[in-house]
């Protein structure tokens, strides 16, 4: 692909942008509109959201409110026909160009008098304010309140909820088409169905409803509960068998809200056993991980609250009312601004490159049988200072070996025998999981045994645990212990005690006689056939820690440190900066210049050197670096190296118009690193980086941005020359005036705006010190002669302008 077909797709839209997890308080709803709520339902329409019902503390409220996001303006929603009875804890949501109401709670909370639930079903037409009650035909649901609604394939589905004794997990469904039969359809549900809850949210995503946490009395849990419309089915989303060191999800809660953007649930407020959190939880859909976002500096954090409503519009959540504070109720509305960027391929690169074992360097000869595991050098040495001496050794025994047989006679890189490493002590299993950890920063035991309980799992991954420590793996160590603490249980302690009395694993052994003495579990254990044919000392050493509570408890005391390990990503990094250079097995040359790179990191990350090695590796083990015609400077392509190796997406933004059109001509996993690239030009291109950004479009023939450089220089030229070296004036003037020649665009304009301004400067930098400056940006591939012939034309131009006194000192 050359430059200009690659960069007819670089559109951009400059502005003006919200800052991305930037919270936005929005104005407040005035007392004379609507009055401060909460337990009231918020829909988006189009450009609005609108609030129905709830409660201001005193009584119950049936209003329709109106809040135009782009006027920024509250107003009472017109309405005709009989609305529904006020109301709290309903559910409202949006089918078509209608808003349909369902349930809740009424009567006149003041006098405490007439307080029932409902299960009727009202719509509001938005095209003509029209509230209109269905009627229905056969069986209802039982009349609720606090429960889930959502709409899927043109049909409500009711949810859970409380009928004024019991919570319920009942499911029920009706048509919202016109002419459709009004029949409510009660839903068999099947698979692993939530406990009966309210005050929960819901949100719809992927052919799916997920429902987190609310109230389930003694039963509430922080779980994740995915609904399959389609099969009808509940799952429960566990992931605790995954060790990857992820964020855990919010606390249990209730009375908060969920929504979904993109490919992620946003978690928000509600109360937390007794406290009122206000961070931001996020969970991708895809990884499976929950993370709290981190807002933007400039952001105005609503305080933590529930029974607030939110609702998306476009890019954006918007939040509003609720319970604060001292059951004080809220007017306030926020809006939150989303990102939305492709996933960060990373970790799945190098698992794929794992699984496919194409380009193995190493072979790691393991236990007793000599298993062999093919492996990368690259990776291993970068994730482990253990793994990677043995490595070092294990070179050097080679090299040992081929003086020996061949002399002082050089090897060709590709006539070298594959490395061996030797682990004897290894269990070929566990260290196949640990390799998988070492590429993925995450292990998944189920993978081998499905039961993630059962006897086996527990050894194996002791054997795990043997190994973190081993090879000094802190991270995943730490991640074996939270595995155990949460696995071991009374069918398995005596065998992971016996085991790890066997293999020396103190900690493990301590975790397992805690487990054992403590008084709900003892007798139980003590009292089981397994426990008969435990070995003697270790029999005695349990009744004794139980006669001996007071004994020192080393479990206790022992503390993993400081240190918590490293990531991935920080390993990749510390690989790419330094560490790594011994390990390098490529050359990457760019413009001439060598750059040390290792085969199975870029493999891994792009298709083009992927097939490049497999197919069309070069005898000299050098590869030249271009994207399309064009070389990248050396600035840019530190940026993609840095996003090759450890995911980095921050660079300066002419970097970003380099590296746009990379992910397609190296063949990336997605388009992540474009879509940075896009919003980091859109936003950052300001009048200090103008010259930096106007020479790089001007050499990827980017108009769209060119364009737009030009025409901030035009309204900046002052604080331009001011800011720019003077001895760089002249040369930017011509590169300036050259650019407009080019688009046939007149010269004058740029200039008179600053013309007293630049009179009033310094003298005239001499052509010497011109001529010793360093162009910005990257290295143009324009000959010396085209150079000349350019600023010849400039020249030219400028004294066709006798009355612009500024060409006198550039000429």
């Amino acid at each position: 692909m050359d430059n200009i077909a690659a960069t007819e797709c670089l559109t951009l839209d400059f502005g003006p942008f919200e800052t991305v997890h930037r919270w936005q308080r929005m104005p407040e709803c005035c007392e004379f509109v609507g009055a401060r709520r909460s337990k009231h339902t918020v829909v988006a329409y189009k450009d609005a959201i609108y609030v129905f019902g709830g409660d201001n503390g005193k009584q119950m409220l049936n209003d329709l409110l109106r809040f135009d996001v782009k006027e920024k303006a509250w107003v009472r929603a017109f309405a005709t026909g009989t609305p529904p009875a006020p109301r709290y804890h309903h559910s409202a949501v949006i089918n078509g160009s209608s808003m349909f109401v369902f349930g809740g709670y009424t009567g006149d909370i003041h006098s405490n008098s007439n307080l029932t639930n409902k299960n009727d079903l009202f719509e509001y037409r938005f095209p003509n304010g029209q509230w209109t009650e269905w009627k229905f035909f056969g069986k209802t649901p039982v009349a609720r309140s606090a429960h889930g609604a959502a709409v899927y394939d043109n049909k409500l589905w009711i949810f859970a909820g409380y009928d004024g004794n019991a919570r319920l997990n009942d499911m029920w469904t009706i048509s919202l088409l016109p002419g459709d039969p009004k029949v409510w359809e009660k839903v068999v549900q099947s698979g692993d169905c939530p406990p009966t809850c309210c005050n929960f949210p819901v949100a719809v995503a992927r052919e799916s409803m997920f429902v987190f946490s609310g109230q389930s009395g003694a039963k509430i849990t922080n779980s994740l509960f995915q609904f399959h419309f389609r099969e009808r089915r509940w799952t429960r989303i566990s992931t605790e068998h995954i060790l990857r060191g992820a964020p855990p999800p919010p606390a249990r809660r209730y009375g908060h809200t969920m929504v979904s953007f993109d490919r992620h649930l946003y978690v928000f407020g509600g109360t937390a056993d007794s406290t009122l959190p206000n961070d931001l939880h996020c969970y991708d859909l895809d990884t499976q991980t929950w993370h709290i976002v981190s807002p933007s500096s400039d952001s105005e954090i609503p305080s933590g609250r529930l029974f607030h409503a939110a609702a998306v519009i476009g890019d954006a959540m918007f939040i509003f009312g609720g319970t604060v504070d001292n059951n004080v109720r809220s007017g306030e509305t926020y809006r939150f601004q989303f990102s939305s960027y492709p996933k960060c391929t990373l970790h799945d690169d190098f698992g794929r490159l794992l699984n496919s074992r194409q380009f193995c360097d190493v072979e790691f000869i393991v236990g007793e049988d000599d298993t062999k595991i093919p492996a990368h050098i690259a990776m291993v040495a970068a994730r482990s200072k253990f793994l990677r001496q043995r490595i070092r050794q294990a070179k050097e025994k080679r090299q040992e070996h081929l003086e020996e047989v061949y002399g002082g006679e050089e090897i060709p890189v590709k006539d070298l025998p594959i490395l061996e490493v030797k682990l004897k002590d290894a269990v070929p299993e566990a260290f196949d999981m640990v390799l998988n950890y070492i590429y993925t920063d995450r292990i998944d035991p189920t993978k081998k045994i499905e039961d993630p309980f059962s006897n086996r799992i527990v050894l194996l991954m002791m054997d795990v645990y043997r190994l973190a420590v081993q090879f000094n793996m802190k991270r995943l160590e730490q991640l074996c212990v939270h595995y155990l603490e949460a696995t071991i249980n009374h069918a398995n302690v005596l065998e992971a005690l016996h085991n790890a009395a066997m293999l020396k694993l103190y900690f493990i052994k301590e975790l397992c006689l805690s487990f054992v003495v403590k008084d709900s579990n003892y007798n139980q254990i003590v009292m089981s056939q397994e426990f008969e044919s435990l070995d003697q000392p270790l029999m005695v050493e349990v009744i004794r820690r139980k006669q001996m509570p007071q004994a020192k408890n080393f479990f206790k005391q022992y503390d993993l440190g400081t240190d918590m390990g490293t990531t991935l990503e920080q390993d990749m990094e510390a690989f790419l900066k330094g560490i790594g250079q011994e390990f390098c097995d490529i050359t990457l040359l760019l413009d001439g210049v060598p750059i040390p790179s290792h085969k199975a990191v870029l493999a891994a990350r792009c298709s083009y050197f992927e097939g490049l090695f497999r197919s069309f590796m070069p005898e000299s083990n050098t590869v030249n670096i271009q994207i399309g015609e064009m070389i990248p400077s050396s600035e840019s392509f530190g940026s993609l190296l840095r996003y090759i190796y450890y995911a980095d997406v921050s660079m300066p933004p002419e970097d970003s118009l380099y590296l746009f059109t990379v992910p397609v001509f190296y063949g990336f996993t997605n388009n992540r690193l474009q879509a940075f690239c896009k919003q980091n030009l859109e936003m950052n291109v300001t009048f200090e980086n103008v010259i930096q950004i106007l020479e790089a479009a001007d050499r990827m023939q980017a108009v769209d941005i060119k364009k737009y450089a030009l025409n901030l220089i035009v309204h900046h030229i002052g604080k331009e020359l001011c800011r720019v070296n003077f001895t760089l004036i002249g040369r930017t003037i011509l590169f300036v005036g050259d650019c407009y020649l080019d688009q046939a665009t007149p010269l004058t304009s740029c200039f008179v705006d600053a013309q007293q301004q630049t009179l009033n400067m310094a003298k005239t930098p001499t052509s010497n010190d011109t001529q010793k400056q360093r162009p910005l940006g990257a290295k143009r591939s324009l000959s010396a002669q085209r150079c000349s012939d350019r600023q010849g034309t400039l020249r030219r131009t400028l004294y066709a302008l006798p009355d612009l006194g500024i060409r006198k000192l550039f000429l």
